[in-house]
């Protein structure tokens, strides 16, 4: 397997760009999908005339299904590829979304139920994606860029999810007119889902022609009955580093989901009749991340500071945190705003290094593996911080729910401080290079001929 990766041609393809683009795209609609309900839920609690833990459960379903059903569909990534687990994921986003067509009258909540659970059955198919394909179709100097674009498709989907649902859906007293402008809503993300379906059928391919890099290559020169997907997961479960990112990274997203689906109730709380003004808050909150994601995916393809930049992405997640507890009450709107658009920036930006963190820690396991795992922690504490969180909130208020997260968040930042930076990945394209360039063969560079050009090793 060394001697074959060694001798690998290693090229990229012109087609990558396309499949983290369109992979991006059906995440952006599965995650619209995913908050549409919370980001208007005192709209949808009128309307069906159910609790406002009822809609949001709409929310946690995405959470409660994934823990289940990670480790099958994880086993499908391994042994069918990456095109099988994407025409999975966008037909059963298509399939949700029509689902809910059929749920435009009060008595048919448990409609729109079905139609979101199948929808959060697609995110499971959906959530580990990332990493793998930045993984397969990239080279080591873009890897983490294109592992923060295909999360970005996911946080982008967030933000839409804010901004549009109010709009699209105002408050009205007439239920005959509310279930009109939520059909608009619901025709329009079908419409979306099913072209994104039709899309990934002709474009997503499996593998590009060559291995991108040189881990790339050495992982699929490997026999298959070298791999165990039992043993893969239980030496997973030896790291310790692995370990301790696994429980920081469910501690910094559960808390990004809790505040995600009880946003439009803290603010609504404090500034009464703001239901768009609640989805621009969320709005920022997603944008920010976007760009503070985008920026740390670029910054560790450059510097390699895996450990260090989770560290202070971590650090000031909690400190933006704790400065959006203590000025949501304040009375003004444009510091809402503000402080929720610094929080944004470190915690959402936060999504893609963990992804990327894990992947250097557990080379030569399967990237599908390692996010599915961080994406379980993630969904657990998600449930247990919005269940806390909202019944903190009825109790003692929004800032009592806030502080609750803020605790958390300090107890991930300290157990961040004891992981090793143990860059496999990495050390694995550097072995890798020297044993091309022991063999007399040219390490890859720029080809001169008009194929895609090779990837530059580390």
């Amino acid at each position: 397997g060394g001697a074959a990766a060694v001798t690998a041609e290693v090229r990229l393809s012109r087609r990558r760009w396309a499949v983290v683009l369109l992979f991006s795209s059906y995440s952006l609609c599965n995650a619209f999908q995913w908050i549409q309900y919370g980001s208007i839920n005192n709209v949808f609690v009128r309307f069906y005339g159910v609790s406002a833990f009822a809609i949001d459960w709409l929310s946690m379903s995405y959470m409660l299904t994934y823990i289940p059903l990670l480790f099958p569909v994880a086993w499908l990534l391994d042994k069918r590829g990456l095109r099988l687990i994407a025409l999975a994921g966008s037909a059963l986003n298509a399939l949700g979304a029509w689902v809910k067509l059929g749920s435009l009258k009060p008595h048919l909540f448990p409609v729109t139920v079905l139609g979101q659970v199948i929808c959060s059955l697609a995110q499971v198919f959906i959530l580990g994606m990332p990493s793998r394909i930045a993984s397969v179709w990239f080279g080591p100097r873009e890897v983490s860029t294109a592992c923060s674009l295909a999360v970005f498709g996911n946080q982008l989907g967030i933000a839409v999810g804010f901004l549009v649902p109010p709009v699209l859906v105002p408050n009205v007293e007439d239920v005959e007119k509310l279930a009109y402008h939520i059909s608009i809503m619901f025709f329009m993300t079908a419409g979306v889902a099913t072209a994104l379906f039709i899309l990934v059928i002709i474009v997503f391919k499996e593998k590009p022609p060559h291995p991108p890099s040189r881990a790339q290559a050495l992982i699929q020169s490997r026999p298959t009955e070298e791999y165990s997907y039992m043993q893969s997961i239980l030496r997973l479960l030896r790291n310790a580093n692995f370990l301790l990112l696994m429980v920081t990274y469910g501690l910094n997203t559960g808390c990004f989901y809790a505040l995600s689906t009880l946003l439009n109730r803290m603010v609504i709380h404090h500034y009464p009749g703001e239901e768009v003004n609640a989805g621009r808050i969320g709005l920022t909150i997603i944008l920010s991340g976007m760009t503070g994601a985008l920026i740390s995916g670029i910054w560790l393809d450059r510097t390699k500071t895996y450990k260090q930049t989770t560290l202070v992405i971590y650090i000031m997640s909690l400190v933006g945190m704790i400065v959006y507890t203590f000025t949501l009450s304040l009375g003004h709107l444009w510091v809402v705003f503000v402080t929720a658009g610094m929080l944004g920036f470190f915690m959402t930006g936060y999504l893609p290094l963990g992804f990327e963190f894990a992947a250097e820690l557990t080379y030569p396991e399967s990237e599908g593996t390692s996010s599915g795992l961080l994406n379980v922690s993630a969904q657990i504490f998600g449930i247990a911080f919005t269940i806390g969180q909202g019944q903190i909130m009825d109790r003692f208020g929004t800032r009592a729910g806030n502080l609750f997260l803020c605790s958390f968040l300090l107890l991930g930042t300290i157990m961040t401080a004891f992981i090793k930076a143990d860059l496999r990945r990495q050390q694995a394209n550097l072995d890798n290079k020297q044993m091309v360039i022991r063999s007399g063969e040219r390490p890859e560079g720029p080809r001169s001929s008009s194929a895609p050009t090779s990837c530059p090793g580390r």
